[in-house]
């Protein structure tokens, strides 16, 4: 059994990490970075792993990122794509080294290491020699079909070179940026006054998502590949199926090495730190991995990861530069973000002249003043950060700096609220920042994903005086549309037809895309769920607001206020007349019964319906869904072809095994 020193540490890594996590992903504003956050994540694994009993399905390591939308159609890897444990020193080389030696019982090792690309992982398919589907990694077991924008891309191969590949295979790769096109493409969007972005990374992600595969083509991305997968390679090596494929017409890395002693390992990695700067696209590391394809059988995966590669990150890189000013930028919610202005420094293959200083509590802690030169680090971060000052450069008249006590766009006082960071607008009706990203939420993908009015085109009908708010939206017609600057009248059909078509959207998302402060889109869907009705939230106080799950104090008091503001109450009501869903509709998301209440439920294997349904089954006969079978796993749903991991776990921890006719039986469902 656990101690109780283990138990409280436990408890505080889920928490520093879940903290982590929404700084990365929900705020894009990190304060640690990728070692950090590795470090904390290594440690909460192996004490998970050590004691079981620990285990829970809420743990951050369990949690599994995902770059699906609605807007592709969502496609079933046949092999998983996983990501790679990460490593930082020699000696993790070495005890890798020692462990792949141990477990194969050999000392005749030998590896391939290769650069890992900073973009955005695919999967493609190939059939008698042609491309047939392009699949983004999603959540590792499914993901996006973008086959459509990476025909596009110039260095795939619509149809191979040769006779001599498998009938039917996939080789899988990243796609990247060259520093030339994203160069290029932010230079285009700060003429046409858009925000540029942060780096090739996010520009490579983007636009593979692009709905437009004509403005794909224009961006210019590259891909490079390094993995094969079929039933009938020409090879046992990876090296040697890979050089094949490059006969085939693939574009693969010139830079892979074959080592067979740590001493080559890391002359390799010593020699890439310096010489991937020279490269033309971004690289933030190496990938180590058995040549052999029998031993990398032989070593197998884990949850989440193979046992037979790691990836080596290099350090980050950082600059030192002058500050020359600081703009302060509102958010959609009226926080303010103060960004640095740098005098231009090369960083890590691309011009740096902005960096985040996230908070005044961070700007304090380093003691940041105008005119200081300053540490710029760029490691993997949504933009550059500033990590620190080189004090021994401070001009002489220097003076502490004097955070922003106004907006700096409408000119209201700012507040801060007690046990956060940040300082805020209150003036969320009146500042034009706040107006404008709460339109653009609203529009958004994961909101009411009003088709043809994406960022650009919502600021241009701001601009033309067309919409002063989300309500406004529902007034357009195609007249006043099709006068905008470079707006068709097909495509003023278009957004007029989306805009209807979003009248169907389901209520939890119209909740969501309202975009009251701190009810994301999961809390949405369970406060909508628990009060059935647009109405019925408007008159919960905030002791019946705190009985949702998930709903704290902060989230109940900024529903209450929302709510509370004359126009708010104003907008919500035109909303309704434009035929807006205010509640839950029967046979869509409500809850049929309490029979799984409190039971957390894994669902793994093939069904004869959709999976998805079956997870919406036990969500609406309140139970939880679960990716990860653990010691708090009350039942697992076992379909055809399930993995073995799962199924020996739930075994070895006596979690009750069920048939998808036992579970229909058990919520009284038609089979």
């Amino acid at each position: 059994m656990a101690t109780e020193e283990i138990i409280q540490r436990v408890n505080f890594l889920r928490r520093e990490l879940d903290r982590l996590n929404y700084e990365y992903y929900v705020q894009n504003m990190p304060s640690a970075d990728d070692f950090v956050y590795d470090r904390l994540m290594a440690e909460l694994a192996e004490l998970e792993e050590h004691n079981p009993e620990l285990q829970s399905s809420e743990s951050p390591t369990v949690r599994v990122g995902s770059d699906i939308t609605r807007e592709f159609v969502q496609v079933r890897h046949k092999y998983p794509m996983l990501s790679l444990s990460n490593t930082y020193s020699k000696e993790e080389i070495e005890e890798f080294d020692a462990r792949i030696r141990k477990e194969t019982g050999t000392d005749s090792i030998e590896y391939t290491c290769e650069l890992k690309f900073d973009g955005t992982a695919i999967g493609i398919t190939y059939r008698n020699g042609a491309l047939v589907q392009a699949v983004t990694r999603g959540d590792g077991e499914q993901g996006d079909d973008v086959t459509a924008n990476v025909r596009t891309i110039r260095s795939i191969p619509l149809k191979l070179r040769g006779t001599d590949y498998p009938e039917e295979f996939e080789i899988r790769g990243e796609v990247l940026m060259p520093f030339s096109s994203f160069n290029r493409l932010n230079r285009e969007r700060e003429e046409k006054n858009q925000t540029p972005f942060a780096n090739p990374r996010n520009a490579a992600a983007g636009t593979l998502k692009m709905q437009d595969s004509s403005e794909v083509a224009k961006r210019g991305l590259d891909c490079c590949l390094y993995f094969l997968l079929s039933e009938n390679l020409p090879f046992d090596t990876h090296y040697d199926n890979l050089q094949k494929a490059a006969s085939w017409g693939f574009k693969v890395s010139p830079n892979m090495q074959k080592c067979s002693s740590i001493d080559d390992i890391l002359t390799f990695l010593g020699y890439w730190d310096i010489e991937r700067k020279k490269l033309p696209y971004e690289t933030d590391g190496a990938v180590i991995k058995l040549n052999s394809l029998a031993l990398q059988n032989e070593m197998g995966l884990r949850a989440k990861s193979p046992r037979w590669a790691v990836a080596y990150k290099f350090k980050a890189e950082q600059a030192y530069t002058p500050l020359l000013s600081i703009d302060y930028q509102v958010g959609r919610t009226g926080a303010i973000t103060p960004v640095a202005n740098l005098q231009p420094v090369q960083l890590a293959g691309t011009t740096v002249k902005r960096a985040s200083l996230h908070n005044a509590e961070q700007i304090e802690l380093h003691d940041i003043r105008t005119g200081d030169t300053v540490i710029v680090e760029k490691g993997g971060e949504i933009i550059p950060k500033i990590v620190g000052v080189d004090k021994s450069k401070r001009p002489e008249n220097s003076e502490p700096l004097v955070y922003a006590t106004v907006c700096p766009v409408c000119g209201t006082g700012l507040q801060k609220l007690a046990g956060e960071a940040k300082h805020y607008c209150p003036n969320e009706s009146g500042c034009t920042p706040q107006i404008l990203g709460k339109i653009e939420h609203f529009v958004s993908r994961r909101a009411m994903n009003i088709e043809g009015i994406g960022e650009e085109t919502a600021d241009l009908m701001f601009e033309e005086h067309l919409i002063r708010n989300i309500a406004d939206i529902y007034d357009l017609t195609k007249d006043r549309i099709v006068r905008l600057e470079r707006m068709g009248s097909r495509s003023a059909d278009n957004i007029i037809e989306g805009i209807g078509r979003s009248k169907e959207t389901p209520f939890p998302r119209v909740l969501f895309a309202l975009g009251i402060r701190y009810v994301g889109e999961t809390t949405a869907k369970k406060i909508a769920l628990a009060f059935r009705s647009l109405d019925a939230i408007r008159k919960a106080s905030a002791e019946e607001l705190l009985q949702v799950d998930e709903v704290g104090e902060r989230i109940a008091q900024s529903i209450v206020q929302y709510f509370a503001d004359a126009n708010n109450a104003a907008i919500v009501e035109r909303l309704r007349a434009a035929g807006l869903k205010f509640e839950i509709e029967t046979g869509g998301d409500e809850i049929l019964s309490d029979i799984l209440q409190g039971k957390s439920i894994v669902v793994s294997g093939n069904f004869s319906r959709p999976r998805d349904e079956l997870k919406q089954l036990i969500e609406r006969h309140g139970g939880k869904n679960a990716s990860g079978v653990t010691s708090n796993t009350d039942y697992l749903i076992a379909g055809d072809k399930m993995g073995p991991a799962k199924l020996q776990k739930a075994e070895k921890l006596g979690i009750r095994i069920i048939s998808e006719n036992e579970f229909m039986e058990m919520i009284n469902e038609p089979q």
